[in-house]
């Protein structure tokens, strides 16, 4: 007898079902920004090299400056919906003032550099926040398929939208696609503005609440080998694709088009990785699933360095690069957001997640410009051997956490218990 499809749970249930859906939308816009916003900076406004840096380094730089002070805020503020659906706005008019401008015939890099400033600093707001709106949202028993769920939009904006947005830039130009995401933002906008699920009451201000989520993260077992994990794995990951592309392309003669499909096998992992990791973390527990994908992610990157000569051979090994460290990345990523979900206290989980997000995302910046010294030095291929190797040896941080020792794939046992316990919640001062 065949067995009839049924939908996850949650998806029946009106709320999630509204916020999955206006994240869903919004990730397949990103991805529109993501192949339009260089295309902009290159064939309208004639960027050069440096100011193509210039310009990455404006969306990134909003993540060192200002998580860590933007989860306190929204600790001692409260009203984590109101901040997204702020964000949400805010980031549509400026997407929005791209094509504006280049129809008018005023589009500068400058406006572009503000744009990617400004919605770089929105960005920052939004997923700080958002981590404490989805445990208002989601029961803690699921969490495990929230994640999968949202994790799994991501990994389909990745298959569908560059796809997408190549069709957009086609038809209308490179900045008229930018309104794609535009109106991506206000769909998700609409989805928060009709939801309204309780959240925690905001944190009472005392003395040190910009530094709570770092010390938390110090005190914390669980999440102190998490972020040692995972910016150590993103340090190296940088390192390697500062020369992916030209080692791709000058020493295997793959051709940019070629190559595009190739990494396209990344997104297929990731939707498959997005499926795998609720069986998987069910079988293993969810602690176990997150230290062998900090082995299942950077391990197959091996293959890049390993492949030479021109043909077919190499075009395999990168496909099943980019395909295995897919899979390994969404479980990764799936199982970092359950564990968080469960272990981090509501009163401090924005500035968790700001203190999180400032020390992970501020090694990328550092693992590129190592990787371009590195390629100078030892040369292109040695360096990706070496960033490859390194990344692997993010795992030696979990070995000894709690994260391998309990199987529970939810409550992770004691070690949450244990973890809360040791990590007291700063005390409030009277502020004058």
């Amino acid at each position: 007898m065949r067995r009839r499809f049924r939908l996850p749970h949650l998806l029946h249930e009106r709320v999630f079902l509204r916020f999955w859906l206006g994240q869903t939308v919004s990730l397949i816009g990103d991805q529109v920004a993501v192949f339009a916003i260089p295309l902009v900076a290159v064939l309208v406004l004639h960027a050069n090299p440096a100011e193509m840096g210039y310009l990455t380094a404006a969306g990134i730089a909003p993540s060192l400056l200002f998580s860590l002070h933007a989860g306190a805020w929204i600790d001692h503020h409260g009203h984590r919906r109101r901040t997204m659906l702020i964000a949400d706005a805010a980031r549509a008019i400026l997407l929005a003032s791209i094509p504006v401008g280049f129809v008018l015939g005023v589009l500068t890099l400058v406006q572009l550099y503000v744009v990617a400033f400004v919605v770089g600093f929105f960005d920052v707001l939004f997923f700080v926040a958002y981590s404490t709106l989805f445990v208002s949202i989601v029961k803690p028993d699921d969490y495990l398929q929230g994640n999968s769920l949202l994790n799994g939009s991501r990994a389909m904006s990745s298959v569908v939208g560059q796809s997408f947005a190549g069709m957009l830039v086609a038809l209308f130009t490179a900045p008229v696609a930018l309104m794609a995401d535009a109106i991506s933002f206000v769909v998700s906008a609409w989805s928060l503005k009709s939801i309204h699920p309780q959240e925690p009451p905001p944190s009472t201000p005392g003395r040190g609440q910009f530094t709570a989520g770092l010390r938390f993260i110090a005190r914390s077992a669980i999440v102190r080998s998490a972020l040692g994990a995972t910016a150590t794995a993103n340090y190296f990951n940088f390192v390697f694709f500062a020369l992916f592309t030209l080692y791709a392309v000058r020493s295997l003669g793959i051709q940019p088009l070629t190559l595009g499909l190739v990494l396209s096998a990344g997104a297929v992992g990731s939707l498959i990785g997005s499926a795998l990791t609720g069986p998987l973390s069910r079988v293993i527990g969810v602690g176990r699933a997150f230290v062998l994908s900090c082995v299942l992610f950077p391990a197959p990157f091996l293959l890049v360095p390993a492949a030479s000569g021109h043909g077919v051979a190499p075009l395999v090994l990168l496909f099943l690069a980019e395909f295995g460290s897919g899979i390994g990345v969404m479980i990764l990523d799936i199982s970092a957001g359950t564990i968080f979900a469960v272990v981090i206290p509501d009163q401090v989980r924005a500035s968790v997640s700001g203190a999180y997000r400032m020390v992970n995302y501020g090694m990328r910046p550092l693992g590129a410009l190592t990787g371009g010294a590195l390629g100078v030095l030892i040369g292109v291929r040695t360096t990706l051997w070496l960033a490859a190797i390194g990344g692997i040896f993010s795992v030696v941080w979990v070995l000894f956490s709690p994260l391998l020792h309990n199987k529970d794939s939810l409550n992770l046992v004691a070690g949450v218990q244990e973890q809360r316990e040791a990590t007291p919640e700063p005390e409030p001062e009277p502020v004058p």
